[in-house]
C-alpha cells in the first residue's frame, strides 16, 4: 500500500500537516471494539506529494495488533496502532458564540510560526481556517468554530483536532511540532456543518507539551476527541525541512 501527502495539506517548511498525515495513517489502521482509538507517533516531516509506504508489522504481542508504518525510502515517518478508549473526562465544549469571540485573540494573527499551514495558516485561503484563541472563562481553554469543507473526511478531522492543541499548548511562545497524537473519530461532520473545537493543556515537562482537543457538533455531541504530545523545538537547531 502507498500513501501520498497531496501540496495541499502541507504544515510547516513544505512538508505534510501532522495532523492530516496522522489522520491519513489512521483511516488504514483496523480499530475494534476494544480498541477503538488509534495512536500516531510521528517520526519524522512527511514529506508533500509522492508515494510513501505503508508498511504492517506483525501483531504486537501484547495486543495483537499489528503496527502500520509510514516509510519514506529508508526514513521512517509514522508509525500508527489500534489503543484502548481515551477514558480521560472530557470537560462542556466551549458555546459557539463563545467560540467565535475567541478567534479574535488567536495569536497566530499577530505571529505565525508556520503561516502555510493547512490547519490554521494565516496565508492560506483553501486550508481549514482555524482560529483557536484563547477562551475569556477563566478555564485557559482555547476554542474555535469550524465549517467543514467539501472534502471533510477522517484525514481532516484529525487535521481539525491537530492545530488548536498546539496552539493551546503554548505554540504562540514557542514553536512546537507534533510528536504522538491519539485520537478517536465518531462521526465526520457534513460537509459546511458548523462545529466547534475546543482544546487545553494537559501537562509540561521540559520541551514536551500535553494537550486535548474535543471536537462537538452545535447541539454538543462529541464528534472526536484527541490527546496530543508537542515538542517545543529547541532555539539552538534550525527548524525541520
Amino acid at each position: 500500500m502507498e500513501l501520498t501527502v497531496p501540496t495541499r495539506y502541507r504544515g510547516p517548511a513544505g512538508s505534510g500537516n501532522g495532523g492530516w498525515v496522522a489522520g491519513a495513517l489512521a483511516a488504514h489502521v483496523r480499530t475494534s471494539l476494544t480498541l477503538p482509538a488509534v495512536s500516531v507517533r510521528l517520526s519524522a516531516p512527511a514529506p508533500l506529494g509522492r508515494p510513501l509506504a505503508l508498511v504492517s508489522d506483525d501483531p504486537d504481542p501484547l495486543t495483537a495488533t499489528a503496527v502500520l508504518r509510514l516509510i519514506d525510502g529508508d526514513t521512517l515517518v509514522a508509525t500508527g496502532t489500534a489503543v484502548p478508549e481515551l477514558d480521560e473526562p472530557v470537560p462542556d465544549p466551549a458555546g459557539l458564540d463563545q467560540a467565535r469571540a475567541a478567534e479574535a485573540r488567536f495569536e497566530g494573527l499577530h505571529a505565525h510560526p508556520a503561516p502555510e499551514c493547512y490547519g490554521c495558516g494565516t496565508d492560506r485561503d483553501d486550508g481549514l481556517g482555524l482560529r483557536p484563541g484563547p477562551l475569556d472563562d477563566g478555564t485557559a481553554r482555547y476554542a474555535t468554530a469550524w465549517a467543514a469543507p467539501p472534502d471533510v473526511a477522517v484525514p481532516v478531522v484529525w487535521a481539525a483536532l491537530d492545530c488548536p492543541g498546539g496552539w493551546a499548548a503554548g505554540a504562540a511562545d514557542r514553536p512546537m511540532v507534533l510528536g504522538t497524537v491519539t485520537a478517536r473519530v465518531w462521526r465526520c461532520p457534513d460537509p459546511g456543518e458548523t462545529t466547534v473545537v475546543t482544546a487545553w493543556q494537559r501537562g509540561a515537562q521540559g520541551r514536551r507539551h500535553w494537550s486535548a482537543t474535543t471536537l462537538h457538533a452545535t447541539d454538543g455531541t462529541l464528534l472526536g476527541r484527541a490527546e496530543s504530545t508537542w515538542v517545543a523545538l529547541d532555539p539552538a537547531r534550525p527548524t525541520p525541512s
